[in-house]
C-alpha cells in the first residue's frame, strides 16, 4: 500500500495536496464556503464542480468530457440529474 508522505492544507484546514510514495500527487482547491471546486491527479485527471448558494454541487465535468447537472428544490433536495452521456433521473421528494 502507498504511503502518503506529503500533505498541504489550507487556512480554513481543507487539503490542498497530497503525495504518495511513489510519487503520485492529488490537488485539490475549494470556494470560499469550504466546497471543492477542482480536483486533479498526476494523471492528468480533473474534475470541476460548481455549486449554487445552497452548497449544492449544480454541475460536474471531469478531464474525459462526462458531465453531469443536478438541481434542487427549495429545501436542498436533489429533484434532477442529467448526464452528457444522455440519462436523465427526476427524483421525488
Amino acid at each position: 500500500m502507498d504511503k502518503i508522505i506529503k500533505q498541504e492544507f489550507d487556512d480554513n484546514g481543507n487539503r490542498t495536496y497530497s503525495e504518495n510514495s511513489n510519487g503520485y500527487w492529488y490537488k485539490y482547491d475549494y470556494d470560499a464556503n469550504g466546497n471543492e471546486i477542482y480536483y486533479e491527479n498526476s494523471d492528468e485527471y480533473w474534475i470541476k464542480r460548481d455549486y449554487d448558494a445552497g452548497g449544492n454541487c449544480i454541475y460536474s465535468e471531469n478531464s474525459t468530457g462526462y458531465w453531469i447537472k443536478y438541481e434542487y428544490d427549495s429545501n436542498g433536495n436533489k429533484i434532477y440529474y442529467e448526464s452528457s452521456n444522455g440519462n436523465q433521473i427526476y427524483f421525488i421528494t
